[in-house]
């Protein structure tokens, strides 16, 4: 599938018209940093309610919670939602629905539909990702799901199994999902692995039953994986490391379009600062683009998990900036956010915003309370320009909206436990944000009155 640059950008959620995506963050942290409120209400005050497919959903009891009598989401007033899939649920393949949804990616179908494709964060279990064609034990992987224009799952299937604990991942501008595991099982004593893990894996967003070849991208390095960003532009891929002491990484493909043709993996170092350490004490650069470049990683595949030759300790060796948990990536308007989850002078979280095309950094929000940002995850930005945040901290878990004003409010709640929201993402025509809540394994439609005046 060729996808426009312009289609991109709608299918990535940046607008068509063109949103500058770092100004909200911008106006953010110029609020905090003059002692102002940055709390919005965003769209007013959070109310709980019940799927509007309630009736659809009697007799679904997961973990507890029925699914047809509980408000599973707090949203604000004209908005609703659905709970389109779930843990368990039978699928057109004739295999179960597995757990732990992550990452997600939204593209368009046929016929009006949209096509998600889903992370499964599963270790080796009989109830992961089922499939005619596995990478290694059963486990993670992915899943695709065709939703209709009325909110309801037409199709539902495996599309990539025998992986481990796909965490998030990102879409690329030719039509793929590119799946990330955030594990580095090698086969060894303690384990049933037969193969090494901790790589990329390419999946069609397709609407047709169709099980991907597991085929590791082995070039775009062994490491903790979490998410990717692709640049439409160029084809080069930006990569997050869910690691204490993380890389910032590019992979640069010998072919455009062509992940599985090889290429050079890179990690990013702030001009001037070797191997700087961005989690603390780095508020003195807030809002500062940071010139930086890039080091080549010359063993992609270590046979080993040795720290020592790990692929984040030679970035390091090379004056990599080390970033604390690298998680949720994504791409809009020539800029490539991604999320540090427990970054920052308090460990709450940071938000940077790098731009390939000056090659500068910026740190453009560092969470200074829990009430602020607790642990921001996945990331992800709407049609009209607001930015989008899951939560994966503590306690009350939220949707958190960042408004082109700087003003952080709360879009949704978790109303059943204190699960972490991921995958969040917009369908292609940008009226629908679909989201997940990881457990015990929903994942929900949610349309409203996106663009009416926010106070």
């Amino acid at each position: 599938m060729n996808l426009s640059r312009r289609k991109f950008f709608t299918l990535a959620g940046a607008s068509a018209v063109g949103v500058t995506m770092l100004s909200p963050l911008e106006a953010f942290y110029a609020r905090v940093a003059k002692g102002q409120v940055a709390r919005g209400i965003g769209y007013g005050a959070l109310e709980a309610k019940l799927p509007t497919n309630a009736g659809e959903l009697v007799g679904v009891i997961l973990e507890g919670i029925n699914l047809s009598t509980t408000p599973l989401l707090e949203l604000p007033p004209g908005f609703n939602y659905t709970a389109i899939s779930y843990t368990g649920q039978m699928m057109d393949d004739g295999t179960l629905v597995p757990g732990a949804h992550d990452g997600m990616g939204a593209f368009p179908g046929p016929n009006n539909t949209t096509i998600l494709v889903r992370n499964h964060e599963l270790n080796p279990t009989p109830n992961g990702v089922i499939a005619s064609k596995k990478y290694d034990e059963i486990g993670g992987g992915t899943t695709n799901i065709v939703v209709g224009a009325n909110r309801r799952v037409k199709k539902h299937f495996a599309s990539l199994a025998g992986t481990i604990r796909n965490c998030a991942g990102g879409p690329t501008p030719w039509g793929t999902w590119v799946s990330c595991e955030e594990n580095l099982t090698i086969p060894g004593p303690n384990n049933t692995a037969t193969k090494k893990h901790g790589y990329n894996f390419e999946v069609l967003a397709t609407a047709d039953i169709q099980v991907a070849n597991p085929i590791p991208l082995v070039a775009m390095g062994r490491f903790n994986h979490e998410a990717v960003a692709v640049d439409p532009d160029t084809g080069w891929v930006y990569q997050t490391e869910d690691d204490g002491n993380s890389c910032f990484y590019r992979f640069r493909p010998n072919q455009k379009g062509n992940l599985q043709s090889g290429g050079v993996l890179e990690a990013l170092v702030i001009e001037g600062m070797p191997t700087v350490n961005t989690r603390t004490n780095f508020l003195q650069y807030k809002n500062q683009p940071l010139p930086v470049k890039w080091v080549q990683i010359d063993n992609v595949d270590p046979a080993t998990n040795d720290v020592s030759i790990s692929v984040r300790r030679q970035g390091q060796n090379k004056g990599a900036a080390i970033f604390s948990r690298g998680e949720g990536a994504w791409y809009g308007n020539a800029l490539v956010y991604f999320t540090c989850t427990n970054g920052g002078n308090v460990g709450q979280g940071q938000v940077f915003a790098y731009n390939p095309t000056n090659d500068t950094l910026t740190l453009v929000v560092e969470s200074s309370n829990v009430d602020e940002l607790n642990f921001p995850d996945n990331i992800t930005v709407a049609p009209f320009g607001d930015l989008f945040l899951c939560e994966d901290g503590s306690g009350t878990e939220y949707v958190q909206g960042v408004n082109q004003r700087g003003e952080v409010y709360r879009f949704a709640t978790n109303a059943i436990n204190g699960s972490e929201f991921a995958g969040a993402c917009f369908s292609p025509d940008g009226k629908t944000m679909f989201v997940n809540i990881q457990t015990p394994g929903i994942t929900l439609a949610i349309w409203g009155p996106w663009t009416r005046n926010r106070t």
